[in-house]
């Protein structure tokens, strides 16, 4: 039987992924396609439901993005979100117009309790607006199913043909019950069933790994993060040893964590497999040496990072493919999903060199989300030390230091960042907090230490909530501790005279600073 399964459309919109993850979480498979895809491609795939996405166009220009008409003849339930809602009342006939005022931000919304979306709910809600766009008028056949003080058609439907256009987005946590609309879009309009689910997921996962490599020999890229250990182990499950993990210590790790992923996949630890650990940490420093930009530090990494296992596999002999922790965020973010810009490229998406010595390379985790992974690991019997711990970049601190990588750096770094998660672990704040870190500044600046003067760099510390990994918060953490922090830092790491706090939310930053 095939997978139920939605699928997102999307025109540009910030808020794709988490569409998709709202679906996900009605035990639904969701994924996200570019607004470019073919309608033959899309009824190929024969969806249970479409979702068309915001974007940050106006739907009336001639070369904003757009969809055919046909879209919306294929009696597949179709539900269109900001720009998605717009794009579905013009293409139909409707009118979309600017009005002298936009709507940004959480707006009380008057809903028709009749409409299949909304049943269940107050007939007023808060939901979040954001848009400079409105429609004027319905196109024939919708009725309006939802105003506010501002903009007549906050929803409309076409309950015969299954088509609704909603202006507000539903899937941020701002609308207060966007959830359940969402919800009774999946599963009450388009009939899901809802039988997605991680034990599911996994079993499926590990036989068709079992099917695919038959009794190939396999090579799994081992950084020791949640990705590739979730990953490996899967891997480890499904085949046994025919898995070889190699695991590269490039000098950007974290304080002592090579020793310690040793410690879980080496010889000692639990899980049947081969483990290689590779020590180049001078290779990767002198390849980064003199090297500022940040796309150009990761692209190197990434390179080098497959040069090291071409190396590797050339003395374990023929190897059939290669296995790597890419999750649905690089996926999309590297411009691979739907179509929000390029924003960075992930080492193991984006930044693969042209030529890599392998037939095949897999990716268990490739339509996961972050929390999902995680999940999926907690299936497998993973200890919750490890399926829990910091997420950590594929380009390791390299991307923590702003500016040229050295082998002096990275040692501040480790130490500062080492200091900060064991203050934060001590004020029992380690389960609450999303991701920290500690990251280097390429500011020096002058301060005084002991009537002495330095002319030292300042470190940075970062703490997000987050539960997707696509938007974020900065954390909250109480003054005193940042002040401990602040204070063991400056005086147990040379180098260092200043700390700052960063408080940027995601957008407009990044969660990592490169």
């Amino acid at each position: 039987m095939d997978q139920e399964k939605v699928i997102v459309i999307d025109f540009g919109g910030q808020y794709n992924q988490l569409v998709a993850r709202r679906v996900r979480e009605c035990n639904v498979y969701c994924e996200i396609y570019s607004y470019k895809t073919d309608l033959e491609q899309i009824k190929a795939m024969n969806p249970k439901g479409i979702i068309l996405t915001g974007g940050p166009n106006s739907c009336y220009e001639a070369d904003s993005p757009t969809y055919q008409k046909e879209l919306f003849e294929l009696g597949i339930p179709v539900l269109g979100l900001c720009y998605g809602a717009q794009l579905m009342m013009h293409v139909l006939g409707g009118k979309v117009e600017t009005p002298e005022v936009g709507e940004y931000g959480k707006t009380e919304v008057m809903l028709d309790q009749s409409c299949a979306l909304f049943e269940g709910l107050a007939s007023k809600e808060i939901c979040w607006m954001s848009h400079f766009d409105r429609i004027a008028k319905t196109a024939p056949g919708f009725r309006v199913v939802a105003h506010t003080a501002d903009c007549p058609v906050a929803a409309a439907e076409n309950a015969e043909k299954k088509l609704y256009a909603i202006q507000f987005h539903p899937e941020v946590l701002h609308t207060e019950h966007g959830a359940e609309m969402l919800y009774s879009f999946v599963r009450n309009v388009c009939g899901c069933a809802g039988t997605w689910r991680m034990d599911a997921f996994v079993e499926n996962s590990i036989k068709e790994i079992r099917e695919k490599v038959g009794d190939g020999k396999v090579l799994c890229a081992l950084s020791g993060g949640v990705d590739s250990s979730v990953a490996a182990v899967m891997l480890s499950k499904a085949i046994g040893n025919q898995l070889t993990c190699v695991f590269v210590d490039q000098g950007l790790l974290r304080k002592d964590e090579g020793d310690e992923v040793e410690e879980v996949f080496g010889p000692n630890g639990s899980y049947d497999l081969n483990f290689i650990r590779v020590n180049a940490q001078e290779r990767f420093y002198s390849k980064l040496a003199g090297v500022t930009e940040p796309e150009q530090k990761r692209k190197i990494i990434g390179e080098e990072f497959i040069r090291v296992f071409e190396e590797e596999a050339k003395k374990i002999g023929a190897v059939d493919f290669l296995v790597q922790g890419t999750i649905y965020p690089d996926v999309v973010e590297s411009g691979l999903g739907g179509e929000s810009a390029v924003i960075k490229s992930h080492h193991n998406v984006g930044g693969l060199p042209d030529y890599v010595d392998f037939k095949e390379i897999i990716e268990p985790l490739r339509n996961l989300f972050k929390d999902e992974v995680r999940k999926a690991g907690l299936e497998m019997g993973i200890p919750e030390k490890l399926v829990f711990r910091q997420p950590f970049p594929g380009p390791g601190l390299g991307i923590r230091i702003i500016g040229e990588v050295t082998a002096e750096k990275v040692k501040i770094v480790q130490e500062a960042d080492a200091i900060y998660r064991e203050e934060i672990a001590n004020a029992g704040l380690d389960k609450s907090i999303g991701q920290y870190f500690a990251a280097l500044t390429n500011m020096q600046s002058v301060g005084v230490m002991g009537d002495e003067r330095t002319y030292d760099y300042a470190v940075a510390l970062r703490a997000v909530n987050t539960i997707d990994f696509m938007t974020a918060e900065s954390a909250e953490i109480p003054f005193d501790v940042l002040q401990k922090v602040m204070s063991r830092i400056i005086n147990e790491v040379k180098g260092v005279n200043r700390v700052f706090y960063d408080l940027t939310s995601k957008p407009p930053g990044t969660i990592e600073f490169e």
